[in-house]
C-alpha cells in the first residue's frame, strides 16, 4: 500500500514548499492537488458535498504551478493533479505543462483527470456541460500524441491540429500515468480506453468499492491488462478505513488533508504519519 494526501492549497493555508517537505519527511509517497480556476458568483450547480461550498474552492492555487514549487524541495514525492479539469484547459498547453513538471521533477508527475461538476465554471471556459466527457476524451488522446510523437497531430470533433513540434517530452515513458476520476456508469469505459488507473473519491465504506475494483480488473484482464491500479481520493485517516481499503484491493490511499495554516497542518500530518507507520 502507498500513502499520500489530497488537498486544496490556498493562500490561507500552509505554503507549497513546507507542505512538500513535511510530507516527504514523514514518509508519505504522494501529493495530489485539486483544481478550480474560479467559482462563478452566480451558481446553480449544487455542491456535490451537499453543504455550502467551502471557502477553499474560491482561493485555490493553480495545481501545476504549486506542484512545481513542491518538486524543487522534494526528491521522491509523486506530484499529482487530483483532478486536473482538462475540459477547462487547452490540451497543447496542458501537455507542455505536465511534461515540464515531469521533467523538472525527474519523472514524478501523475495526472488525475476528470470532467468536473461546476457547470457555470466550465461554461466560462467555453465548454458545454453535455459534451464535456467527449471533449475530455479527445483532449487526453491529443495530449498522449504530443507526449509520445516527435511530430504530433490530432483530428477530432473538438480537438484538431496538424503536425506540431512540442517539447519537452515527459521523463516517464510513454507518459505520466493518467488516473481517471469518477464513479459513473461509463467511468470504467474511460479507464480502459485512455486511463492507466482509476481514482474514485472515498464514499461510505469500502464494500461496494471492492466489488467495483474486481469488476474493473476483470474487464481489464479481458483486454490483456494484468493489473489496473486504484488510488482512492480523500479517504478519512482512520485505521478501519485503511483496513477496509486494503481488503478491497486498493493500491494507494490519499488521505483528505484539510486546508489549514502551517502549525495546524504539521500537527495533523504527524497524526497521519502515526497511522501509516
Amino acid at each position: 500500500m502507498r500513502y499520500g494526501v489530497a488537498t486544496f492549497v490556498t493562500d490561507e493555508g500552509i505554503a507549497p514548499a513546507p507542505l512538500g517537505r513535511a510530507l516527504e519527511g514523514r514518509g508519505f509517497q504522494s501529493l495530489f492537488l485539486a483544481e478550480h480556476t474560479h467559482i462563478p458568483v452566480r451558481r446553480e450547480t449544487p455542491y456535490p458535498g451537499g453543504t455550502e461550498l467551502p471557502r477553499k474552492y474560491y482561493r485555490i492555487l493553480d495545481p501545476l504551478v504549486t506542484l512545481g514549487v513542491v518538486a524543487a524541495v522534494t526528491e521522491r514525492l509523486v506530484l499529482g493533479t487530483g483532478i486536473a479539469l482538462v475540459i477547462q484547459r487547452d490540451p497543447i498547453v496542458l501537455a507542455k505543462e505536465i511534461a515540464t513538471l515531469d521533467l523538472v521533477s525527474g519523472g514524478r508527475s501523475a495526472c488525475g483527470v476528470g470532467g468536473g461538476w461546476n457547470r457555470e465554471e466550465m461554461r466560462n471556459h467555453g465548454t458545454e456541460p453535455k459534451t464535456r466527457m467527449a471533449l475530455l476524451r479527445e483532449r487526453i488522446l491529443a495530449m498522449k500524441e504530443i507526449w509520445t510523437k516527435d511530430e504530433a497531430e490530432f483530428h477530432g470533433e473538438f480537438v484538431d491540429f496538424d503536425p506540431i513540434f512540442s517539447w519537452p517530452k515527459p521523463v516517464q515513458r510513454p507518459h505520466p500515468p493518467i488516473l481517471v476520476g469518477g464513479a459513473g456508469p461509463k467511468t470504467f469505459d474511460r479507464v480502459l480506453e485512455y486511463g492507466d488507473g482509476w481514482m474514485p473519491v472515498f464514499r461510505n465504506g469500502a464494500q461496494e468499492l471492492g466489488a467495483q475494483i474486481r469488476e474493473l480488473r476483470r474487464r481489464g484482464a479481458e483486454q490483456g491488462r494484468d493489473h489496473i491500479p486504484v488510488t482512492v481520493y480523500a479517504a478519512p485517516p482512520k485505521p478501519e478505513v485503511v483496513a477496509q481499503l486494503t481488503e478491497a484491493g486498493v493500491d494507494e490511499i490519499l488521505f483528505d488533508l484539510p486546508t489549514e495554516p502551517e502549525p495546524e497542518t504539521l500537527k495533523r500530518l504527524d497524526e497521519f504519519a502515526q497511522l501509516i507507520n
